[in-house]
């Protein structure tokens, strides 16, 4: 806030590689827009990290921009990932860095039909939430690999609420080079994020969540989360229904409709929300946000596409629809509002040729933008 009391936001901006910053710079462009209907100010300070960022000096993230980024209120991410790049050094060394260190619990994950955007599925509307826990799971980085029989690991582990310390030695007889990769779930986690997605339940009107679980072959690790979820959200009069996730994939392409918000641990979030994607007209429409407690970042779903790059027919809506994620987070309900319905109201009343090149049209990146911005209104 400023000194006169107006609404003023301090946003942190991660443009990255490929098409990241094409539809970054639309993503601000319609955001100023709202900004300048609903009364309130943003300070956009822009970071370069990346690929080009990398190749050049070597650096990935250092420590000192995550002192810089803290200081904001959020941070608008483009796509990370680059082919000149080692797959996994700039997803890890970026991505999950920025989501563990501000221990961004949450990976929201709306999956909307929009106008002019064909569904692959029968379905009249898809409007669905995945809540994904983001900190947990089999994505935790712990684990190894040897080329001999025996091999060992630490398995320590630093987070926000807690510290854990272990060690995993295993011997293979005969002697095969083998692979282990540890997956962990604390009480504290699965019950935060169970909450969050009661919380987004409730505020959609639904009384009932549903759980991606596979309890039946992994016992130990969903068999915990089913214990813990159920019982928390007990405690927030809402209904947990649990459904195996391969069971649930095959549901969710069969009736989409039926779904509101689906709960999931990290990596079956991972493969539910894409797949939520393509039935709801592909990552072209694919926002995303990765919530904590503190500081918060919100993203496209789609990746860096470096085919496209400077061709001018990278998609903005999901990075523009992202935006909106972030303005209601910080607490801009009217003007979250007012983003996705300029949206719809642009591909709705869009010719043909107006649409952008992902929906079969030829609207330009920067058109697309403009014309989303005219429709904001308060």
């Amino acid at each position: 806030m400023t000194e006169k009391g107006t609404r003023h936001y301090k946003i942190a901006c991660i443009k990255g590689d490929g098409i990241g910053p094409e539809v970054i710079n639309e993503a601000i462009k319609v955001t100023e827009k709202a900004a300048e209907m609903f009364g309130f100010t943003v300070e956009w300070t822009d970071l370069p990290y990346g690929a080009r960022h990398y190749l050049e000096t070597g650096e990935v993230l250092p420590d000192e921009a995550l002192n810089v980024i803290e200081k904001h209120h959020a941070l608008l991410l483009g796509a990370i990932g680059d082919p000149s790049v080692k797959p996994g050094i700039l997803e890890q060394g970026i991505l999950l860095k920025l989501r563990f260190h501000f221990d961004q619990y949450v990976n929201l994950r709306p999956a909307k039909s929009f106008p002019q955007v064909p569904l692959p599925v029968k379905a009249d509307a898809v409007d669905i939430v995945v809540v994904r826990e983001n900190t947990e799971d089999f994505y935790i980085g712990l684990g190894g690999r040897w080329n001999e029989g025996q091999g060992e690991c630490n398995l320590n582990l630093e987070r926000n609420s807690y510290n854990m310390t272990g060690h995993l030695k295993l011997e293979l007889t005969p002697s095969y080079s083998a692979a282990a990769q540890v997956g962990v779930a604390t009480e504290g986690a699965v019950r935060r994020i169970t909450a969050y997605a009661c919380k987004t339940a409730r505020a959609r009107g639904e009384d009932t969540i549903t759980l991606a679980s596979k309890s039946n072959a992994l016992s130990w690790i969903y068999g915990f989360w089913e214990d813990v979820s159920k019982d928390e959200a007990e405690k927030h009069g809402m209904k947990l229904q649990v459904a195996n996730v391969d069971a649930l994939c095959y549901h969710l392409v069969r009736d989409p409709s039926k779904w509101g918000v689906i709960l999931t641990p990290n990596m079956f979030g991972d493969i539910v929300s894409d797949l939520l994607a393509g039935i709801a007209g592909g990552l072209g429409v694919a926002a995303g946000a990765n919530i904590g407690d503190g500081l918060s970042m919100f993203e496209p779903v789609h990746g860096s596409a470096p085919d496209i790059a400077g061709t001018g027919k990278a998609n903005p809506v999901a990075a523009i629809l992202s935006a909106g994620l972030m303005l209601q987070h910080l607490g801009e309900e009217e003007a979250s509002k007012a983003v996705e319905k300029a949206v719809r109201s642009y591909l709705e009343g869009a010719s043909k040729e107006k649409l952008p090149w992902e929906f079969g049209g030829q609207a330009s990146t920067e058109t697309v933008g403009d014309w989303i911005a005219k429709e904001i209104q308060p």
